[in-house]
C-alpha cells in the first residue's frame, strides 16, 4: 500500500497551507487541487508548494465543486502510484491529528473505506446538523443498512482504485451531494465504510462554501436520482444484507 493526502481547495487557502504543510511532514505525499480559486488563494497554494517537499498541486481553471475537485485528486493519486487517499476538507473544521490513525486503519481494512463520524461541539450550526441527520437517513435507506453512519463527512481513506471507478462516472454528483452519493455507491460495489468518531469545530471567522437553500435542494434531486439505481440493485442490497447478517456472531 502506498498512501498520501487530498485536500479540495475552494476559497480556503490560507487554512489550507498550513495543514498541507503538517501532513506533508509526515512524509506521505499531499496533493491540494485548487478547484478554480481567485489568483490570491492560488499564489497562496502555489507558494506553498514550492516551499513543502511533497506536496502537488491541480488547478481547475473555474470552480468544479467539490466531487470533480477529489475526482481530479484521485487521478493525480493514481498518476503518483498511491493506493489510498485521505480526504481531508480544507477549512481546518477537522481534528488533522486522526490522520495517522485513519491511515493505520487503511492497513488493515485496504478494501474498505475509512470515514469519520463527526464529534460536533456547541459551535454546530443547528440547521447544518438536521440536514445532516436528513442525509444519513437517505443513505441508509438506499443501502438497506445501519452501516452508513454519517453520509457527509469529509474526512475519510478511500481506495484510490475503487473510488476513481465511481468519480469517472459522468452523472457523479460534482457539488456537495458527493460526499454521500460515494459512500452509498461504493456500497453497492461491497466497499464497506469502517466508521471512527473525528472531531469537528466551526470557527467563527470560517469561510463556508455551504448554501443552505440551494445545496440542500441539490442534495435533495442527487438522493431522488439514486433512488433509481437503488430499484436496479434492489436484489443485490437484499442479498448483501442476508449474507452481512449470515456473517454476525
Amino acid at each position: 500500500m502506498k498512501q498520501g493526502f487530498i485536500i479540495p481547495v475552494f476559497r480556503h487557502g490560507r487554512t489550507a497551507g498550513p495543514l498541507a504543510e503538517r501532513l506533508a511532514a509526515g512524509g506521505l505525499p499531499v496533493i491540494l487541487v485548487d478547484d478554480g480559486n481567485d489568483d490570491e488563494t492560488r499564489a497562496l497554494l502555489e507558494a506553498c508548494c514550492l516551499r513543502t517537499p511533497g506536496l502537488f498541486l491541480v488547478s481547475n481553471k473555474k470552480n468544479m465543486g467539490k466531487g470533480r475537485a477529489v475526482g481530479r485528486g484521485l487521478e493525480k493519486a493514481a498518476e503518483l502510484g498511491l493506493s489510498h487517499v485521505l480526504q481531508i476538507d480544507a477549512d481546518g473544521q477537522h481534528d488533522a491529528g486522526q490522520a495517522d490513525f485513519f491511515l493505520k486503519e487503511a492497513l488493515i481494512f485496504p478494501d474498505k473505506v475509512i470515514c469519520g463520524f463527526p464529534e460536533f461541539d456547541a459551535s454546530a450550526p443547528r440547521g447544518r446538523v438536521i440536514g445532516r441527520e436528513i442525509s444519513n437517513f437517505w443513505a441508509r435507506a438506499l443501502t438497506l443498512s445501519g452501516a452508513i453512519k454519517d453520509a457527509l463527512c469529509g474526512f475519510r481513506v478511500y481506495p484510490v482504485k475503487e473510488a476513481l471507478r465511481i468519480t469517472r462516472d459522468p452523472l457523479m454528483d460534482s457539488r456537495m451531494g458527493f460526499d454521500a452519493e460515494i459512500l452509498v455507491r461504493l456500497y453497492w460495489n461491497r466497499i464497506f465504510p469502517v466508521f471512527h468518531p473525528i472531531k469537528v469545530i466551526y470557527p467563527k471567522d470560517g469561510i463556508s462554501n455551504f448554501r443552505m437553500i440551494r445545496d440542500n435542494l441539490h442534495i435533495s434531486f442527487m438522493f431522488a436520482r439514486l433512488c433509481l439505481g437503488m430499484l436496479i440493485r434492489l436484489p443485490l442490497l437484499i442479498y448483501i444484507k442476508i449474507k452481512l447478517k449470515e456473517a454476525e456472531p
